[in-house]
C-alpha cells in the first residue's frame, strides 16, 4: 500500500495541534470541532441565547483563511456555485443538529475516542452507517447537480465573510457595549489565546487544503474507489492525538466523566448516523466543508451557513445535547432529518 504524504501529515497536525490547543485553553477533548466552534460562533452572534456556548471561534476564521492562502499558493483557487443551494443548506441545518445531539463533528469524534472516551464509540459506528446509507444513493445514481466556474468575487465572498468574523471578534473585546456574546462559563468560555487558536486554524487549513483531509472522504473512497489515501489520514489521526494526550496526561478511558460527552448509546449512534449520511450527500465533513468554501466553492459556503442556522435551531429549540443527555425534543428533529436525507437521496438523482 503506497503511502499517502499530505493525508497522513494533515493527521498528525490535527492530532498533535488538538491537544496542544486544549493545554492552552480549549475545552477538554474538543481542541478543534468544525461543528461545536461554529454553534459557538452562532452564539457569538447572537443566533442563539444557550450563555454557555458563545463565542466566535478563531480556529474557524482561520481554517478558512488558511485554505484560501494555500489554494492560491498550488493554483487551485477555483470560485464555483451553483448546486442545489437551499437543499444543501438544509443538509448543513439536519448535519449540525445531529453532531449536537452526538455533541461533535466527525473530528472530534475521533479526537474523544484518541482521548480514551468510549462514549463515542456509538458515535463512530453511527458515522460509517451514515456514510454507507450515502454512498449506497451515491451508486444508484445520486446527485445534486454540477457546479459552475463564476467570478472571483464570488469566490471570495465566504473568505470575507470569515475575515468581517474577525472584526466583529475584535470589536467585541474592545468594546463592552458591542453587541457580541462572549461566554462567561461553560465551553465556550474556555479558549486559546485569540493568536494562537488563528495561527493553529491558518496552519491547519492550509495543510487540510492540500491534503483534502475529510472524514467522509475516508470511508466514501475506500468503499467506492478502494483508494485509502484519505483513511491513512484518519489512522494518523487517531495515533497522534492519542500519543499527544498521553504525553499531556489528557487519556483518560472509560465511558463516564467525559468531558463535555453524555453515555446515550442510542441518541449517540442515531446523531451521528443522520451527520454522516447529510455530510455524504453534501459531499464532504463540516471541517473539508470550511476548506472547500476558502478555496472559493460557493456550494460549501452555502453548507456552512446551514451549519450556523442549525446551531441556531439546536439551541433554540432543545434539540442540543448537553453531559446530562440529549435535548427534549432531539428525537423528533433527528427523526425528521433523516427522512429528509432519504427523500433527497431518493429523489435526486443526475439527469443523463
Amino acid at each position: 500500500m503506497r503511502l499517502a504524504v499530505w493525508p497522513i501529515l494533515a493527521g498528525i497536525a490535527l492530532g498533535v495541534i488538538a491537544p496542544l490547543l486544549v493545554s492552552l485553553g480549549n475545552p477538554g477533548n474538543m481542541g478543534v470541532c468544525a461543528a461545536c466552534f461554529t454553534r459557538d460562533i452562532a452564539g457569538g452572534l447572537n443566533l442563539h441565547q444557550a450563555a454557555v456556548v458563545q463565542y466566535i471561534r478563531p480556529e474557524v476564521i482561520g481554517l478558512v483563511i488558511g485554505a484560501l492562502v494555500a489554494s492560491f499558493a498550488f493554483g487551485e483557487f477555483r470560485p464555483r456555485a451553483g448546486s442545489a443551494p437551499v437543499v444543501r443548506f438544509m443538509l448543513g441545518v439536519f448535519a449540525m443538529i445531529g453532531a449536537l445531539v452526538f455533541l461533535g463533528c466527525p473530528w472530534r469524534m475521533w479526537l474523544r475516542f484518541s482521548a480514551g472516551d468510549f462514549t463515542s464509540i456509538a458515535g463512530i459506528f453511527g458515522l460509517v452507517c451514515g456514510i454507507l446509507i450515502g454512498i449506497f444513493f451515491l451508486k444508484r445514481g445520486f446527485s445534486l447537480g454540477r457546479s459552475y466556474a463564476t467570478s472571483k468575487i464570488v469566490g471570495f465572498i465566504f473568505p470575507l465573510f470569515m475575515v468581517g468574523l474577525f472584526g466583529l471578534l475584535i470589536w467585541g473585546l474592545l468594546d463592552v457595549e458591542a453587541p457580541i456574546k462572549f461566554s462567561q462559563k461553560g465551553p465556550a468560555s474556555q479558549h486559546a489565546p485569540l493568536i494562537i487558536s488563528l495561527v493553529a486554524g491558518l496552519f491547519l487549513g492550509a495543510i487540510f487544503q492540500k491534503s483534502r483531509f475529510c472524514m467522509i472522504a475516508a470511508v466514501r473512497d475506500s468503499v467506492l474507489l478502494k483508494d485509502t489515501h484519505i483513511l491513512q489520514g484518519v489512522i494518523a489521526l487517531v495515533i497522534a492525538a492519542f500519543l499527544t494526550n498521553l504525553a499531556l496526561g489528557y487519556f483518560n478511558p472509560g465511558f463516564s466523566g467525559q468531558p463535555i460527552a453524555h453515555n446515550d448509546w442510542v441518541w449517540n449512534f442515531l446523531g451521528m448516523l443522520l451527520s454522516g449520511f447529510a455530510f455524504s450527500l453534501a459531499g464532504g465533513c463540516p471541517g473539508r466543508q470550511l476548506v472547500l468554501s476558502g478555496e472559493g466553492d460557493s456550494d460549501a459556503g452555502v453548507f456552512v451557513f446551514g451549519l450556523l442556522m442549525g446551531a441556531a435551531f439546536a439551541h433554540n429549540f432543545g434539540l442540543a445535547s448537553s453531559p446530562a443527555g440529549i435535548g427534549v425534543n432531539a428525537p423528533i428533529a433527528v427523526f425528521v432529518g433523516i427522512v429528509f436525507c432519504l427523500l433527497v437521496a431518493i429523489f435526486a438523482r443526475e439527469r443523463r
